[in-house]
């Protein structure tokens, strides 16, 4: 029975040095019946929508020259993991990998969604075949899993933003309890899944790798997720940006899904129904100190939850403003015909404002669903909205504790509950 499943982000596997830590920490628990999902290496993914944008959008030579420097990045990697020659299987399956990377860049006539997920996956594809070649190196008996094989997705997928047909995939990963061996680590990757027919590859939103280990730890009846991060645990702030952060040492399923929906990085926004489904415990713990002190998720509530409060920023964010042109209330009605059109363009709104006669929200910027949106209600609404803005967001709010961080700043909308402040700022 796989009982443990770790997740390693791109930051912990970024370069060599890091693998070979990857490795260690592996290797002092490979005897305890564990899954690793594993994200692409640094920013490769990142690299990756680059090398998509220039295919789709330029000429082939600017695509390729960006697609060489992702293959020199991983060749880098690699070079610094083997000191010898490496097996050459190892470098055909390498070469293969962007052999098809590069064939499917060249099918601009595609839907962007749709050849995103049939490329940007090839990130993880690498990065893991890589670590398992190492780990092997390492006398870690490993075996590789194609995601996509098991993360089935439902029958119409939302490219780029797939949701798991659970039926099916707890069907194939629940198998994976029956043939596990003991003493052999299996190793998968996160962020991505398949269609039902084996033909398409999907992704499952951004820093979507986190949603990947909870998947397989709902379906496989895991006892514990540990997300490693390069951070002391789950800390009440982004210590980029703030300082004297402190860790959250304990905290309920309920407070992580606000801390997620409300933008904290550390923690993809779906990861934690699945667990809370099985009350399978998550653990933040650092990959830097791996001794120290995981902060703990689970259905345990104490008194001390919400004595830190914690600060959450969002870049890049759009506010729009709507309202009706014929002065109609922003009623039930109107409030339908806003919400269906950004449901169809999966647009989710980080912060929502009415008053009687105009919606304000913001959202992760995007101009092509700003300009989709906008060409569904110009008909029906007036539409106003900004750019380059932040949204800032206490939670468990103490009075003045938002002062340094807007200061100078011009604040737009400023809202608040029992618990929770925002702020949106230019």
């Amino acid at each position: 029975m796989i009982k443990k499943i770790y997740k390693f982000g791109g930051a912990s596997v970024k370069d060599a040095d890091a693998v070979r830590n990857l490795a260690q920490i592996v290797s002092q628990h490979k005897d305890e019946d564990i899954l690793l999902v594993v994200s692409a290496m640094g920013k490769t993914t990142n690299m990756l929508e680059k090398v998509l944008a220039d295919f789709r959008e330029h000429d082939g030579d600017l695509g390729m020259e960006a697609l060489h420097e992702i293959i020199s990045y991983h060749d880098g990697i690699i070079q610094g993991l083997f000191e010898s020659n490496t097996d050459p299987r190892f470098d055909e399956n390498i070469a293969g990998l962007f052999i098809e990377l590069w064939e499917k860049l060249q099918k601009t006539d595609a839907p962007y969604d749709y050849q995103y997920d049939q490329t940007v996956c090839y990130g993880e594809l690498i990065s893991t075949s890589i670590i398992q070649e190492y780990l092997s190196k390492c006398d870690i008996p490993t075996r590789w899993l194609d995601a996509r094989k098991y993360v089935i997705t439902d029958i119409e997928p939302t490219f780029r933003a797939a949701n798991p047909d659970w039926d099916e995939t707890r069907l194939k990963i629940s198998k994976l309890n029956d043939e596990h061996i003991r003493g052999i680590v299996c190793l998968t990757q996160g962020f991505i899944g398949g269609t039902a027919d084996g033909k398409h590859s999907v992704t499952l939103g951004r820093e979507g790798s986190d949603f990947t280990a909870a998947i397989f730890a709902n379906c496989l009846d895991a006892e514990e997720v540990t997300i490693w991060k390069d951070v002391d645990g789950l800390l009440n702030a982004d210590p980029k940006r703030f300082a004297d952060t402190v860790q959250l040492p304990h905290i309920p399923y309920s407070e992580a899904i606000e801390l997620a929906f409300y933008g904290a990085t550390i923690i993809h926004p779906k990861t934690i129904k699945p667990l809370q489904n099985k009350g399978i415990t998550l653990k933040v713990q650092s990959f830097l100190h791996p001794d120290h002190e995981p902060s703990i998720i689970d259905g345990t509530h104490r008194k001390n939850d919400e004595s830190i409060p914690s600060f959450i920023v969002k870049d890049n964010q759009t506010l729009v403003s709507i309202s009706p042109r014929d002065y109609s209330f922003m009623d039930e009605h109107n409030l339908k015909t806003i919400f269906e059109v950004c449901a169809d363009l999966n647009i989710h709104a980080n912060m929502i404002q009415t008053s009687a006669l105009m919606l304000s929200f913001c959202f992760d910027s995007d101009k092509a669903k700003l300009k989709q949106m906008m060409t569904y209600l110009k008909d029906d609404f007036s539409i106003k909205y900004n750019e380059g803005l932040q949204l800032f967001t206490i939670r468990h709010y103490h009075e003045g504790s938002e002062h340094d961080f807007i200061a100078g700043k011009n604040v737009l909308i400023k809202q608040s509950s029992r618990s929770t402040m925002q702020f949106v700022l230019s």
